[in-house]
């Protein structure tokens, strides 16, 4: 056993893919890393296919809470079982399977990232982890008590703009990062932020288990008008995160990475076009500060958010007005230069002697989803995650707590979870779980 290991590690360490059969479980040699999915259309589909691409896995179980939504993984994999509830999934299959993809909406992911991790599955979910802070905290913290594998699907963190993003900041082009300022183009669907519940209620389609839908959320009824399922959950807060939800974990990540920051946040200031209980704002701006580190000029530093279009002002004569940036992206102000860091694109550098500089060579891109099935058979984590993940995911959800107490600083102590200054703000960090959903029964 010890010389396969040593064999296939070395094996990964020249080729982005195993080029051997892979040593999963037990005695069987030839077995190939059984993976189930929940969530299995949309980007659920999109992972399936590219984890599929990797040639020594398997799919041994598909679920999706709506059965049409499986027609196409039908025809991926012919013959796979295919299941409703993702628990029926895992207690019947739960022998057969290694390791999960989870691909559902938002308030669905602590659940069933928690109980697999419980059963010892490794772990590949999208991004941003969980719904709240506390569920973050407890993902990262019950990732870590069972050592599986974990990678949060911000599949950029993998690309080569991010990769050499990261580069630039950490090999010093820029000197050490004085400011950063984050952007996002997407708006809310209500565009007001004040769009109310659907009155009434719509039969459910026969395809659809909606109270496995809901799940850990408070019940509501089903709606025929897709505001919900399968596509319009994102915009509600009882489901998604917003834009930041969305996007935060993405746009944030060369951030983080490139900063290596370690700690979360401990203030928040918030301010928004309007919003009501349901649906989060068509525009947002959030400044937080976060922990310095050995790439920043001080011992902390000031992150700003704007979202719904808004771009942030460049201020100096080296970089191009606000005309000139992306429409989704980060600038970082250095003590010698600055980078412009596109959403999905070329990373910019602005030196203030020429301007505009190509003078750099782009890193490799990686494999993200290839990455997570190597690091599962070998047993070695990859970058990306709970730990980070977790990290970036509390990060933004504490946004959201934010945006809720506009024009106020709110003082957040991560090891406490709680404000400091604000009781009302507390009862954010967590939520009230639907009677057969309790999470902490679940966490233990």
């Amino acid at each position: 056993m010890t010389s396969r290991r040593q064999f296939l590690k070395a094996s990964a360490a020249t080729t982005l893919s195993l080029p051997a059969p892979a040593f999963v479980r037990g005695q069987n040699l030839n077995s190939k890393l059984q993976l189930a999915s929940i969530g299995s259309d949309g980007k659920g589909l999109s992972d399936i296919k590219a984890m599929s691409s990797h040639n020594y896995q398997q799919y041994v179980a598909f679920c999706d809470v709506d059965l049409n939504r499986t027609i196409r993984v039908k025809e991926l994999s012919p013959g796979t079982p295919i299941y409703q509830d993702f628990r029926e999934m895992l207690s019947e299959k739960g022998d057969e399977i290694d390791a999960v993809t989870i691909s559902t909406p938002d308030h669905m992911h602590a659940y069933c990232s928690i109980m697999a991790m419980k059963m010892g599955k490794h772990v590949y979910c999208q991004k941003p982890l969980t719904h709240n802070v506390w569920e973050a905290r407890q993902v990262s913290k019950v990732a870590e008590e069972t050592g599986v594998i974990t990678r949060m699907g911000n599949q950029i963190h993998s690309h080569q703009f991010y990769r050499t993003a990261v580069q630039l900041v950490q090999s010093g082009r820029i000197g050490k990062i004085k400011r950063v300022d984050s952007w996002c183009a997407a708006t809310g669907h209500g565009k007001s932020g004040h769009i109310s519940r659907p009155k009434g209620s719509d039969p459910v389609p026969e395809s659809l288990d909606w109270d496995s839908w809901i799940g850990v959320a408070p019940m509501r009824p089903y709606s025929a008008n897709r505001c919900y399922h399968p596509w319009g959950w994102r915009d509600w807060q009882d489901f998604g995160g917003g834009s930041i939800g969305d996007f935060g974990c993405h746009i944030l990540d060369p951030i983080f990475t490139a900063l290596e920051i370690k700690g979360p946040p401990d203030d928040y200031f918030a301010e928004h076009s309007g919003m009501n209980d349901e649906v989060w704002p068509a525009q947002s701006m959030f400044r937080f500060t976060v922990p310095g580190t050995e790439y920043t000029e001080k011992d902390r530093i000031r992150i700003t958010w704007h979202d719904g279009g808004r771009l942030p002002s460049t201020g100096w004569s080296h970089l191009p007005a606000r005309e000139g940036l992306p429409s989704s992206g980060s600038l970082l102000l250095g003590e010698t230069g600055s980078l412009v860091i596109p959403h999905v694109g070329s990373p910019r550098l602005y030196l203030p002697e020429s301007g505009f500089s190509e003078d750099y060579e782009m890193e490799e891109s990686r494999d993200h989803y290839h990455d997570w099935i190597d690091g599962c058979i070998l047993d070695e984590q990859p970058s990306d995650g709970f730990d980070y993940g977790g990290l970036l995911t509390e990060t933004i959800l504490l946004a959201n707590i934010a945006i809720r107490f506009p024009g106020e600083t709110l003082k957040w102590d991560a090891q406490s979870l709680r404000f400091t200054n604000h009781d009302e703000a507390n009862h954010w960090v967590s939520r009230d779980y639907r009677e057969g959903w309790d999470l902490p029964k679940i966490v233990g």
